[in-house]
């Protein structure tokens, strides 16, 4: 399970997402719209836009926007962002490898061999998974209201 941080960065870019190319989100639309907590949300935007996600524009028409497109911005990414790795051991992980000191070769080690494949198809479908899919796959039609 991901931490309400990684839980708001996904609830807030898929907001974004849904207005791609619509102009600029305030906050304050974000948070009541995806019932989020501002305090969490504006921190998390700031690390998005760090990160090269999002950008802001500051004024009266002012917010929050995407600045690569939705089918651009995958699952693995964000979810390295703000949990780290993806593995179920350091020495399983791609970005953030450290050595294994239960074994002498961990080319050999059946247990890391195992999680390594369960990264590695993880890490597929995470990659192959963005906010496209999220926007094209919402039949909630709570967003379709804003597009009028």
């Amino acid at each position: 399970m991901v931490s309400k941080k990684t839980q708001y960065a996904l609830y807030a870019l898929r907001y974004l997402a849904m207005h791609y190319n619509k102009g600029p989100i305030l906050i304050k639309e974000i948070v009541r719209e995806e019932k989020l907590p501002r305090k969490f949300i504006e921190n998390i935007l700031l690390e998005l836009k760090n990160s090269g996600y999002v950008n802001s524009k500051k004024g009266k028409k002012g917010g929050y926007y995407l600045i690569k497109k939705p089918e651009e911005i995958n699952f693995a990414d964000i979810l390295r962002l703000f949990e780290g790795a993806i593995a179920l051991l350091p020495c399983a992980t791609y970005k953030y490898f450290e050595d294994c000191t239960k074994c002498d070769d961990i080319n050999k080690c059946g247990l890391r061999i195992v999680v390594k494949a369960i990264r590695d198809e993880t890490v597929s479908i995470l990659k192959s998974k963005t906010l496209k899919d999220v926007v094209d796959l919402d039949k909630s039609g709570r967003y379709k209201e804003n597009e009028k």
